[in-house]
């Protein structure tokens, strides 16, 4: 896709039809910039009303070596300029179903709650394309609840990662825990060979909801050989619960 076609694609995802005023709540954040230690991570509070870049951290040319001044005079369009134009089409459809999977799916009280994720590759000042991860929790929103404000992290990650692109949404329950509503992989399926058949068989238990105890005596097999292969599953998956995992094959059961 050629870049200046990206302006018009991304807008469409975005269209809104108001501006809420944020600058008490991005003035904590960049007081809170001041005091923040450098890392390999940095924050932005985005605009994808005007498509620009309301405050861009410290840690920005710390991370990439790039001009924090440039990308604010610039804006997303310069941003894009930056992203590898393998992952564009990936990353576009990722924003595109995230934004389909809010309206149509989460519920105007939970979007205030809603954080989202997903990962592309970005061209540092050094011409090296190191893996980002951006994660995003949407500050406000139109009359239409699209999200227009936003507090994104990128965490970079070295260039030797070979990452598929992905995209996710969560949302905090009442137990100010965050539980997995969308997952989909713009690469491949989640599940490849690294994972046994007997592991499949108790990933396919696990999303009817059935217990260690359960799955064991379906199974025929101990629970604690259950728990085993459950630990085991979210190794070779690099997944933090069993409650994520689940959560992204009830969303996507291709994945299987």
């Amino acid at each position: 896709m050629k870049y200046h076609r990206i302006k018009d694609f991304y807008k469409s995802i975005f269209a809104s039809y108001d501006k809420p005023l944020l600058k008490e709540h991005i003035q904590k954040i960049i007081e809170l910039d001041k005091v923040l230690p450098y890392s390999s991570t940095f924050f932005c509070v985005t605009n994808t009303q005007d498509l620009t870049f309301e405050y861009i951290s410290k840690n920005f040319k710390a991370c990439l070596g790039l001009e924090p001044a440039e990308l604010k005079t610039n804006g997303m369009r310069y941003f894009w300029s930056r992203i590898h134009p393998d992952d564009i089409e990936g990353w576009l459809s990722a924003l595109n179903q995230l934004m389909e999977f809010t309206l149509s799916e989460i519920s105007l009280d939970k979007r205030e709650r809603t954080n989202y994720t997903w990962n592309f590759r970005f061209k540092n000042a050094d011409g090296i394309y190191v893996n980002i991860v951006q994660n995003t929790t949407p500050l406000a929103f139109d009359t239409e609840g699209k999200p227009i404000i936003g507090l994104a992290h990128y965490t970079v990650l070295h260039p030797s990662l070979k990452m598929e692109i992905t995209a996710s949404a969560k949302i905090l329950n009442s137990q100010n825990e965050y539980e997995t509503v969308y997952f989909n992989n713009y690469s491949q399926k989640l599940i490849s060979k690294g994972v046994s058949n007997r592991e499949r068989d108790v990933i396919r238990l696990l999303v009817l909801d059935f217990s260690s105890k359960e799955i064991s005596e379906k199974l025929n097999i101990s629970s604690h050989t259950v728990d085993t292969h459950r630990r085991n599953i979210l190794k070779k998956l690099n997944i933090s619960s069993t409650g994520e995992l689940v959560g992204m094959l009830k969303m996507n059961t291709n994945l299987l």
